[in-house]
């Protein structure tokens, strides 16, 4: 089985009775599960709960650490279902407690005012080194951390301007992502949304950490405390998306974050929020 194929089945979820769903963890999960993976749960199983609508905001917040060895439990509150908007309340639980909960909104298409800002210009997914590529060979001489990035992931990555893990400097509190799946999925509105929600959750963190010349590697303690999207437009997340992120604050101990999705040809996707936990040990 391919990592993308382990993806979509860890995305999949277990109906356990009305409302309540069962989520595994991939077998090669670290210590504790990924942010992303909660977010993208946790909307699969509200989507499971709706019928014809499509999600255009969530909100979550991370309580406790996922234990990967564990199964999750979502269970679902249908909040509201008005002409327009549904609503619904995500609780995921492991050993009887809240590790994280999310609230998010659906609505029936429909059309609108529309504009958008601009994607900024950065050099071209094409002309950029992949992600896995450079750090294999950054820790070349460290075979045990090489490894880490050896075997095919289910989210392709480039960064366009990366920070040195291993001796991180002062960097501008920004920078720019392209990203995209491993694979043509279609174009299934609600399995690409939970794609791009699962990927969101990568790479915005680190960017409050730019401005202070450090990285995970550093002795510095990392956590996302919330993860929030609004997603704007339609996408196929098999192509070509550029993540713009910028940190405009990082104060007692947590650092705040911003990002906009664009697709390749300039449309904007989706924007992100983040504030997670950067502690100096």
């Amino acid at each position: 089985m391919s990592n993308m194929d382990e993806l979509i089945e860890v995305l999949s979820l277990e109906p356990i009775e009305m409302n309540l769903f069962r989520g595994k963890s991939p077998k090669d999960a670290k210590q504790r599960i990924f942010g992303g993976q909660v977010v993208a749960q946790a909307l699969t199983a509200a989507y499971k709960t709706v019928e014809d609508r499509v999600c255009h905001s969530l909100q979550s917040y991370f309580i406790r650490p996922g234990d990967p060895a564990l199964p999750v439990l979502y269970q679902v509150e249908r909040s509201r279902d008005g002409k327009s908007f549904a609503t619904r309340r995500v609780i995921a639980i492991q050993k009887g407690e809240q590790i994280f909960n999310m609230a998010c909104s659906f609505q029936s298409p429909e059309d609108g005012f529309d504009h958008q800002s601009t994607m900024p210009e950065f050099p071209a997914p094409e002309v950029v080194e992949d992600d896995r590529a450079r750090l294999r060979a950054l820790f070349a001489d460290t075979p045990d951390l090489a490894a880490r990035w050896s075997h095919e992931e289910p989210i392709e990555l480039r960064s366009v301007t990366p920070a040195n893990l291993r001796t991180p400097s002062p960097l501008p509190a920004h920078h720019a992502v392209w990203f995209r799946a491993s694979r043509d999925l279609g174009d299934d509105m609600a399995l690409n949304q939970c794609l791009l929600a699962y990927a969101s959750d990568y790479s915005l963190l680190g960017t409050a950490m730019r401005p202070h010349g450090v990285s995970w590697m550093s002795g510095v303690q990392t956590a996302s405390l919330d993860h929030i999207l609004w997603f704007h437009r339609p996408t196929n997340f098999s192509r070509w998306h550029l993540y713009v992120q910028d940190s405009p604050s990082a104060s007692g101990a947590r650092g705040f974050n911003l990002g906009s999705i664009y697709r390749q040809d300039g449309v904007l996707v989706a924007s992100a929020a983040q504030e997670g936990l950067i502690r100096r040990r």
